[in-house]
């Protein structure tokens, strides 16, 4: 009888904070965005659900996993499946990792698309890395970006490219989104055509698909 009546207090409680949760939230989307970077992709996004005046409760945002992709993937898996068994899942989620040398992205990859419930996991992946992303509010390129035998590895090689349009830019930096907002649709379209004539010729050196989780973002709150 006592087992029972403490069964029945403990589900009445888990009821009541999920109520609770939800509530906090906004009318749309629950989103979750797993970052490779400690600061640097976490901290732009964090700035763009201020910016849009995003409910934070509606967006959790994780960068504590480490640099390697399938990291990313598997701690993404781990949060989903924590808050669906709690009865609250994530509407989408969102992979945010680079290629650069990483020999886990195509693992990573791999294992995103297996995941389920389907249409709910995605990639939001940078070729050679998110620096590329930001290098497209300046001006569109194409150009492949390689590592160089005992020198630099191709993502240095775009850090460096950067640093000469944005000479302020460090790994982590803060309101690095504030700073190009005014670029951003610039940049999107960029994106666009960059990932369409890198599929006509059979690469994918350099893409990003970062403007579309920027997109989503964007307008989540007419979802």
């Amino acid at each position: 009888m006592g087992t029972d009546n403490l069964h029945h207090k403990r589900k009445a409680k888990k009821a009541k904070d999920l109520k609770r949760r939800k509530s906090k939230r906004a009318a749309y989307d629950k989103v979750l965005i797993v970052c490779e970077g400690e600061k640097t992709e976490p901290n732009y996004f964090k700035e763009l659900v201020i910016f849009y005046a995003i409910n934070t409760a509606n967006v959790a945002i994780d960068g504590s996993c480490g640099s390697s992709p399938i990291s990313v993937v598997r701690q993404a898996v781990k949060l989903y499946k924590s808050e669906a068994k709690k009865g609250d899942p994530y509407d989408r989620v969102y992979c945010v990792f680079d290629r650069d040398s990483h020999s886990t992205y195509d693992e990573a990859l791999n294992v995103i698309k297996i995941q389920k419930p389907f249409n709910t996991f995605f990639r939001a992946t940078s070729v050679p890395c998110f620096e590329y992303w930001l290098i497209l509010h300046f001006h569109f390129t194409t150009s492949p970006y390689y590592s160089s035998v005992g020198q630099v590895s191709s993502g240095v090689a775009v850090l460096r490219e950067l640093k000469g349009l944005m000479p302020n830019y460090e790994k982590g930096v803060q309101g690095i989104f504030s700073e190009l907002h005014k670029y951003l649709e610039f940049a999107k379209e960029n994106a666009v055509r960059a990932n369409q004539q890198a599929e006509n010729n059979h690469t994918n050196n350099p893409t990003t698909l970062i403007h579309e989780l920027v997109d989503y973002l964007q307008n989540i709150k007419s979802k």
